[in-house]
């Protein structure tokens, strides 16, 4: 008789612990009234369990802080950026990586150095930086995930996959040269967290290929994407998450990557590709920007602990329980009534806020203000994922929504225990049963671009449900 857990435990001890920043519900109120309602603008010390972001966010190990005490700070030709090199291109194969300080810089400089105004670059869902990246540019960012990925409710196991079809009927439309990049971001944080199929990396890749397009992976959540392929797509339960993520990467020609994601560091990203080319022009736009070729944005020492990052984050224990992790809180929350986005990605859980606030219409940012009343409540911290972050401008300058008014709950990397997600699922439950004591969000500002970081707002009047006449909200729920 063997024993069979029914959990799956944490795969490390805790060596060192930080206080939570514990405050009185009247603390919390003064702290949303002076960040204009908007969580970005709160001091983290007034943040008890913070699921804003999974950015950078998690705990070293051990051995990621030896290793930076070996960080080589040398201007040019720094041993440390031959370790995070190697370790790149171990994993990727491609011959040029980059290092920049996060991947938006990398984004930057890829989409500056090689594309021209005017281009159109489709993904399954572009990401806010990235996104904003090719607008500032003048390059239209086009999404093209598949139905199933725009329904939160429905099950689908790679709800992250972009739709071919629609990209080869883009392709006949306007032309190849309209196109001269191709991007997917796995996995598909936009659309829930939501991983992308092998199947689709290769359908996309012989699309690219047959058309000459170049073919390039935002990959910051590279090794969630590929314990997903393992445990959900036929013929890879016996492969490692190692060689799932080799033949992800050999599929496309490059990509960008947020090392603060599954780089398992706080701060650091690169740019990866095979075309010399290519290379050399974002090389020579690197420089000015972020540093010389051996440093790019990053620090000797923070390049040491991505090197290891880099291995660590592939250990299938690891990526169980972090897989295991998001469908705890998924479960938790489901028990509960909560309607979320399903099944479950790898790095947050996203709560459904249109549904669940279904008495707001989506210019009222349901999810937006669902986040303020979370804090308010509980001193939990989330992010919107809906109209306020993905919503898009029409051109006489009225606001258009997103496909989902969406809340997520984003888990930092090996900081927060089961106790901990237990009293968030415990305060969403809450916000759910008093859903309707929820009211809508309006702007006091509003930024031209990325403005759900620098946003203020106003809690809309009782009956106001975000404000606007009748006619306009009428209006504005049949646009969506």
């Amino acid at each position: 008789m063997t024993f069979q857990p029914t959990i799956t435990i944490e795969p490390f001890r805790i060596k060192s612990v930080e206080p939570l920043g514990h405050t009185t519900l009247a603390e919390r109120r003064a702290a949303l009234e002076r960040a204009g309602l908007n969580v970005f603008q709160l001091r983290a010390d007034e943040v008890l369990i913070d699921l804003l972001t999974d950015s950078g966010t998690g705990a070293l190990s051990a051995a990621q802080w030896g290793a930076m005490l070996q960080g080589d700070e040398s201007y040019a030709g720094s041993r440390s950026f031959f370790k995070m090199e190697s370790a790149v291109q171990r994993i990727t194969g491609y011959r040029h990586v980059l290092p920049t300080h996060q991947g938006r810089a990398a984004e930057h400089i890829l989409f500056s150095a090689v594309l021209t105004p005017g281009a159109i670059v489709p993904s399954n869902t572009h990401f806010d930086t990235t996104r904003a990246n090719l607008q500032l540019l003048d390059l239209d960012a086009r999404d093209l995930l598949i139905a199933e990925g725009r329904e939160p409710m429905r099950e689908h196991p790679f709800k992250g996959n972009l739709d071919v079809q629609r990209l080869e009927a883009l392709i006949a439309e306007v032309g190849r040269d309209r196109i001269p990049l191709v991007m997917l971001t796995v996995t598909n944080n936009g659309g829930g967290g939501q991983p992308v199929s092998l199947a689709n990396l290769r359908a996309v890749s012989a699309v690219c290929r047959r058309h000459g397009i170049p073919f390039f992976l935002d990959a910051c959540r590279f090794a969630e994407n590929a314990m997903f392929i393992k445990l959900r797509e036929p013929g890879y339960a016996d492969r490692t998450p190692l060689e799932i993520a080799q033949e992800m990467f050999a599929l496309a020609d490059g990509c960008t990557m947020s090392a603060k994601k599954d780089g398992l560091v706080n701060i650091g990203g690169f740019l990866a590709l095979n075309d010399d080319v290519w290379a050399e022009r974002c090389r020579n736009r690197m420089i000015p920007i972020e540093g010389f070729p051996t440093y790019g944005g990053m620090a000797g020492y923070d390049m040491e602990a991505l090197a290891v990052g880099l291995e660590e984050v592939l250990d299938p224990r690891y990526l169980q329980y972090r897989l295991d992790q998001a469908a705890y809180l998924g479960e938790r929350l489901l028990a509960a009534g909560v309607p979320i986005v399903r099944p479950t990605g790898g790095h947050a859980v996203f709560v459904d806020a249109g549904a669940l606030l279904a008495h707001l219409p989506w210019h009222a940012f349901p999810g937006a203000a669902l986040s303020a009343y979370l804090y308010e409540i509980s001193g939990v911290r989330s992010c919107e994922i809906g109209s306020l972050l993905f919503g898009l401008k029409h051109a006489d300058g009225s606001d258009a929504p997103a496909p989902n008014e969406l809340l997520r709950l984003a888990l930092p990397r090996r900081m927060y225990t089961r106790a901990h997600l237990d009293y968030v699922a415990e305060a969403v439950a809450y916000a759910a049963a008093h859903r309707h004591a929820i009211r809508g969000l309006r702007f006091t500002y509003e930024a031209p671009v990325l403005r759900h970081f620098t946003a203020r707002f106003a809690w809309a009047e009782t009956g106001e449900r975000g404000g606007g006449s009748v006619e306009q909200v009428l209006a504005r729920q049949l646009v969506r």
